[in-house]
């Protein structure tokens, strides 16, 4: 398997939604409640700075994605945010590492200086170390700042890298 990452195209929209919804049902890492479907799933997509998908360069199937776009307006809208979401039954196979990789040289390429990430649940142990790997610093914790899709609460760590 050969894993490539790039921008999306109105095609990958169903591989996206679906990447999308599979992690946000299993309600443990995105702070989204609401599936998307084609409809808002364009529109969702859309409304994004960037794009970027990982494909199997040899089947045409798209793995992973991930969105970025500005973490607030204004005098804070040079910094950045992203997301990323991998099909399931791909995970531990480094697709995130090209994902988070390809998502920083996005984010300088737009015209972001910072990017930060809000919203880590502190459990999800291998995004965290991932992150602290390309040089990402942890800013503290925020204490039961998740839900859980159990309804328990998990604490939160923000990070940022410039870029």
């Amino acid at each position: 398997m050969k894993v490539t990452v790039r921008e999306y195209q109105t095609k990958d929209l169903p591989a996206m939604i679906r990447i999308w919804n599979e992690v946000v049902d299993e309600g443990i890492a995105f702070p989204q409640e609401e599936f998307l479907d084609e409809a808002t799933g364009a529109t969702f997509f859309g409304a994004q700075t960037y794009n970027g998908v990982a494909e199997d360069t040899e089947t045409g199937q798209v793995l992973g994605l991930y969105i970025l776009h500005p973490n607030n307006i204004g005098r804070c809208g040079h910094i950045g945010n992203a997301s990323y979401a991998i099909l399931s039954s791909y995970r531990g196979l480094h697709i995130g590492e090209t994902l988070v990789a390809d998502s920083l040289k996005q984010a300088k390429a737009h015209g972001f200086g910072v990017m930060q990430f809000n919203a880590v649940v502190a459990s999800n142990v291998h995004a965290r170390h991932l992150y602290e790997r390309l040089g990402f610093v942890p800013l503290g914790v925020i204490p039961k700042g998740f839900r859980m899709k159990d309804g328990q609460y998990e604490d939160i760590c923000p990070y940022y890298h410039e870029l």
